[in-house]
């Protein structure tokens, strides 16, 4: 048990593993916290699985991609970029969908236990640092064959890469509204 406002509480609660998005339970800010629940977690044998991204304006594709990080292990943490993060990378115009509202959004996908966010000037890798991973799940383009190297040897178990799993991404979707364009049938199998 941890106290916390004069309360006490299990590490891991079973509302880790309900079915509602119990997102006050879910969203856990503070790192020292996350490996807390992490080490409970070990306690009982989960195989912790861990994986990140902006997940803005939610789709189809993320909602593949964090059902396959989950298949890999028995927990699942999500690292959300903070909007600071997203701009830094994709420009002041995004994310298109605030941080708080993209937090809730993850809370609800199945299979998701925990989702934190990840600050722009936080140190290299702090949040894989913090679980220390079974697996590690990215997208092709995330790190190099020689950071992959680095990660397996200091810090998780394993790194799955994974193919994006979207027919059509967010940037992509946001430059079609932009230009008017209609949004392709879905019903047509898109061209590779």
């Amino acid at each position: 048990m941890v106290a916390r406002n004069g309360e006490s509480r299990p590490l891991v609660s079973r509302g880790f593993f309900a079915d509602a998005s119990n997102f006050e339970l879910r969203y856990v800010e503070d790192y020292s916290r996350i490996q807390e629940i992490v080490s409970a977690l070990r306690a009982v044998d989960y195989k912790i699985v861990l994986t990140n991204g902006s997940f803005d304006i939610l789709h189809e594709g993320h909602s593949m991609y964090l059902e396959a990080c989950r298949g890999f292990g028995d927990f699942l943490i999500v690292g959300l970029d903070s909007d600071e993060k997203i701009r830094e990378r994709k420009g002041p115009l995004r994310p298109a969908v605030p941080e708080n509202e993209r937090l809730r959004m993850v809370t609800h996908q199945r299979g998701v236990g925990l989702v934190t966010l990840k600050y722009l000037h936080q140190e290299k890798w702090a949040l894989i640092k913090t679980v220390r991973p079974d697996v590690l799940v990215a997208t092709a383009d995330t790190y190099s064959p020689e950071e992959i190297a680095e990660l397996e040897s200091e810090y998780c178990g394993e790194v799955r890469v994974l193919e994006r799993m979207a027919t059509i991404s967010t940037s992509a979707r946001l430059r079609r509204l932009q230009l008017g364009l209609a949004e392709p049938d879905s019903r047509v199998p898109a061209e590779r």
